[in-house]
């Protein structure tokens, strides 16, 4: 049987632990992602700023200084975490395109950092003219063929959140860990970019964790949302009856049903948090 994808047994992290400027941001964190086959869970995390929603996913991918935790146990697929992996992909607030590469370099590069057996695991052809034409195949499923030899600075912000995204799952990760990665792109934009999330997800059938200020992202994208309590934080509430993804992202988010949802997880995020999405406590 297969294991559990993701496993956190009581997880918390506290910088500087043991001097006097310690500060733990998140405590005694517990939740299982079981596997589904030919799906993949989506898990949309919400919370109040500060609360470590970010930290959980930098532990999750394994990147210092979040990694390793203070206490706990997190298990992929039932081995410890010990660091970065290329079963873990992580998309970041912030556009991370390598400025001196054009759009199709960016996407082959973390795929020149494989062993060719690992290229081949993943379905590279052989040679620079098969990785070129893997990396070209991404390109085009996150819409941006005809960009292909521009930079990223001649490309808008949502232009150059689908080159990290395209160079992320090129790498075809298991796990997707998404840190408010369409927080800076204008509302139809974003839109867009949950279409596109939702399809590359479907077909790349991955484990996904998303950190967003959003109730509606949530509400939309998750399968299950989370609600972190102030920091340090935990999961004070978990919503899983959600509904299904009927329908694209704009369409979708103006039905009634889909705003009662949305209204519903406000006032759990308010029961949790004492405050309102996005407002700071008085």
């Amino acid at each position: 049987m297969e294991k559990d994808v993701v496993v956190c047994r009581n997880v918390s992290k506290t910088f500087a632990a043991g001097t006097s400027r310690a500060k733990t941001v998140i405590h005694d964190v517990s939740f299982t992602v079981s596997d589904l086959p030919d799906r993949g869970e989506f898990i949309a995390i919400l919370g109040p700023s500060g609360c470590g929603k970010s930290t959980l996913l930098n532990i999750l991918a394994g990147l210092e200084p979040f990694h390793p935790q203070t206490t706990g146990d997190v298990l992929v697929r039932g081995v410890p975490v010990t660091g970065p992996g290329r079963d873990r992909g992580m998309i970041f607030q912030k556009y991370s395109s390598f400025p001196n590469r054009t759009v199709l370099a960016n996407v082959t590069f973390g795929l020149e950092l494989l062993e060719d057996a690992e290229r081949r695991a993943i379905g590279v052809p052989d040679g620079r003219s098969g990785l070129e034409d893997y990396a070209m195949d991404w390109v085009k499923k996150v819409h941006l063929d005809g960009a292909e030899r521009q930079y990223p600075h001649q490309l808008s912000g949502g232009m150059q959140q689908r080159v990290a995204i395209a160079r992320t799952l090129a790498l075809k990760p298991r796990i997707l860990l998404m840190d408010e990665p369409f927080s800076a792109l204008d509302e139809p934009t974003r839109l867009e970019m949950q279409d596109l999330t939702v399809e590359l997800w479907e077909n790349l059938e991955a484990t996904v964790f998303l950190v967003t200020h959003s109730v509606a992202e949530a509400a939309y994208l998750g399968d299950r949302v989370w609600i972190f309590t102030h920091g340090p934080g935990t999961i004070g509430r978990q919503i899983e009856d959600l509904p299904p993804r009927e329908a694209k992202a704009e369409e979708a988010q103006r039905r009634p049903a889909f705003l009662d949802t949305v209204a519903r997880v406000a006032t759990a995020f308010k029961e949790v948090t004492g405050t309102r999405p996005g407002k700071k406590p008085a």
